[in-house]
């Protein structure tokens, strides 16, 4: 699939192992079976360009992908909730490879963060807003924070929420520390794949985004995390620290849930009550067991 250079032999398997624990965060074809049958289109009020914000919703909400994903099988759930509940909503896509279609979320995170950077500005002319909320899942929650912190983000934005955000790398149980057990491991996965490398712990991009604090004045943050995640390990170092942060725990709000790394994003109705809580804190309602059914 990419094909910008092709690995050695003795490392095809090690990227295949690293792409394959990726890909968990995509949406698989039965999984967005179970999920709404409602695309991207204006038809839905998603992605409306018309739309206008209410009184009681004055903000648009910009949808962030994972790696892998793209602007509509990621929010085959939740872009329906929101607006439903009355929401502009869009979703973009970033981070697109030379002949890789549909599965994007892989270039480099600097440069996702600059094309969100744009988006955001063309969905705030279009709305007539001053700011935009932004939720995202897996990189799409925190590839946000380098806009925020690096790119005047902090002037457009209210708030972002982050859905199993790898706000501090992952070393998807483990598996990372392969790429330095392969000689050219690292490298060939940077030159095809620079977004998974950027998401490994202690990476020079994160250790720049988190050097000096994980948040700007001004935005408040909030991250939905559930224990069962696969991908972005160990859990808690999707947390931030900082004023203005409300960490989450699913498991804290119903024992129950079981949702692992693509679920918390695609289809768990829990998580999706606590984004709408974060949205619109003033008028949250405590999420329970219960709020699946809601």
């Amino acid at each position: 699939m990419l094909s910008r250079s092709r690995a050695p032999r003795a490392l095809r398997p090690l990227v295949a192992l690293l792409l394959a624990a990726a890909a968990l965060t995509t949406p698989t074809a039965a999984q967005a079976d179970a999920a709404p049958t409602q695309t991207a289109s204006s038809s839905s009020g998603w992605n409306d360009y018309d739309c206008k914000p209410s009184a009681a919703h004055p903000r648009p909400v910009v949808l962030v992908h994972g790696t892998l994903g793209n602007s509509v099988d990621n929010w085959l759930g939740l872009a329906p909730y929101l607006v439903d509940r009355g929401y502009c909503v869009f979703s973009l896509d970033y981070g697109q490879l030379p002949n890789v279609p549909l599965f994007h979320g892989l270039g480099p995170v600097e440069k996702s963060a600059e094309q969100l950077d744009a988006y955001v500005g063309k969905v705030l002319a279009a709305t007539g807003a001053r700011e935009a909320d932004l939720v995202g899942h897996s990189q799409g929650g925190m590839m946000p924070r380098h806009y925020l912190k690096f790119l005047g983000g902090a002037d457009e934005v209210n708030a972002l929420v982050g859905i199993a955000p790898s706000n501090h790398g992952t070393t998807v149980n483990g598996l990372t520390q392969l790429l330095d057990a392969f000689p050219g491991a690292r490298d060939f996965v940077d030159e095809n794949a620079p977004a998974l490398t950027d998401q490994v712990a202690g990476s020079p991009f994160l250790t720049r985004l988190n050097e000096g604090g994980d948040t700007v004045p001004g935005v408040r943050y909030t991250v939905i995390a559930t224990k069962y995640d696969q991908v972005v390990t160990p859990y808690r170092t999707q947390f931030l620290d900082g004023p203005g942060v409300n960490n989450v725990l699913l498991q804290d709000k119903c024992a129950a849930d079981l949702s692992g790394h693509v679920a918390i994003g695609l289809a768990d109705r829990l998580a999706f009550h606590e984004v709408a809580n974060a949205l619109d804190p003033e008028h949250a309602t405590p999420t329970t067991c219960l709020s699946a059914t809601s």
